[in-house]
């Protein structure tokens, strides 16, 4: 049986609206929207992937990545099928592009929507193991994770199940952080807002035209959702992976350093490395003075933490004191190698270092 969508209005001829996302789809009979998993039938919505997880696996919270909220500690990480976005260089592109490349569809010249086959088989045809939100819980519990974390693909397209699964986690103990694109209904924003602990959002573009062309979505909605998780105190961290030639300027950089900055000093920012993927095969590897120039930029607007992502071993990686510049916690990868802090705080000046847990 398919679970009920929420964020649903019927509208005049037989549509139903969806604001779960700031796409507003309105989806005729029989259709999906343009994340592929919520269906319309019998003038109800539907989401394909209440209970379908693609993926669940115990990873480091510095995988999120999230490196200011309980680092070294595990996250039972788990995801569905689909994205609300369709970015050309997506690196997880098979299962969140997966509704849209591969679930029998045709086109109605009518209206537009894509137009799928009867309930059962759509039912049939979503990949992912059957799993309710109560064995997700007890299952992260037993593998001794301190969180659950929705991410790999889009956790707003399974905005019901991670809601019914946070709320389950909460009451068990453990913490929830999305690793989210931001793409996300104000309504269900706020409504979720009170079970998450932590969020990473990636900032992909800081231009308009960038996120239309190349992820099929607008800019104004994602900054709108950051500067609200930062308003309702969750925990925040940003990543940008930095595409040369795409995202790489001085003035596109600054532009992201400086509205971070303006929001707090303390948001770690994470400007990662690009590898050629999906339908941007075209542009090289980022090189990493490119990723140091990036950080460098987001120091010079006043954030007190830089990273530098997909490049182990890379000093960058590493969290040093904002004000004595000594390293309080070192890394290699997604794991922490030492950590040095003293009740949260540099055990050379005792200057506290912003997070959660740490």
């Amino acid at each position: 049986m398919l679970h009920e969508a929420r964020f649903s209005q019927p509208l005049p001829g037989g549509e139903v609206l969806c604001t779960l996302c700031p796409h507003d789809c309105h989806i005729g009979e029989g259709a999906r929207g343009a994340c592929g998993v919520r269906y319309v039938e019998g003038g109800k919505l539907y989401t394909l992937v209440y209970d379908r997880l693609i993926a669940r696996v115990l990873e480091p919270i510095e995988k999120k990545p999230l490196y200011h909220f309980h680092p070294g500690s595990q996250a039972y990480s788990i995801s569905t099928v689909g994205c609300n976005l369709r970015c050309s260089f997506c690196q997880n592109w098979d299962t969140s592009q997966w509704p849209k490349e591969h679930l029998p569809k045709k086109l109605s010249a009518a209206a537009g929507h894509i137009v799928c086959p009867q309930l059962a088989e759509l039912e049939r045809t979503v990949p992912g193991e059957l799993v309710t939100p109560a064995q997700i819980v007890a299952a992260a519990r037993r593998s001794g994770a301190a969180s659950i974390a929705y991410t790999f693909t889009e956790p707003v397209i399974f905005y019901e199940l991670c809601y019914d699964t946070a709320l389950l986690a909460r009451r068990q103990g453990l913490k929830n952080v999305f690793h989210t694109n931001g793409f996300i209904g104000e309504a269900a924003q706020r409504e979720i807002a009170p079970l998450l602990d932590a969020v990473n959002v990636d900032l992909k573009f800081f231009r308009p035209e960038s996120y239309l062309h190349i992820s099929r979505a607008r800019l104004e909605p994602i900054l709108a959702a950051i500067r609200r998780y930062h308003e309702m105190k969750i925990w925040l961290e940003v990543t940008t992976l930095v595409i040369p030639g795409v995202n790489d300027s001085d003035e596109e950089l600054r532009g992201i350093a400086a509205f971070l900055a303006s929001l707090g000093p303390e948001i770690p920012w994470h400007v990662s490395q690009f590898f050629p993927a999906y339908r941007m095969l075209d542009k090289p590897v980022t090189p990493e003075a490119t990723l140091l120039r990036a950080a460098g930029i987001g120091r010079a607007a006043g954030l007190r933490h830089v990273y530098i992502g997909n490049v182990p071993g890379s000093s960058g990686e590493n969290t040093n004191c904002p004000k004595c510049a000594a390293p309080v916690i070192e890394r290699y990868g997604h794991h922490v190698r030492a950590n040095r802090l003293v009740n949260a705080c540099c055990p050379g000046c005792g200057t506290r270092i912003d997070g959660v847990g740490l």
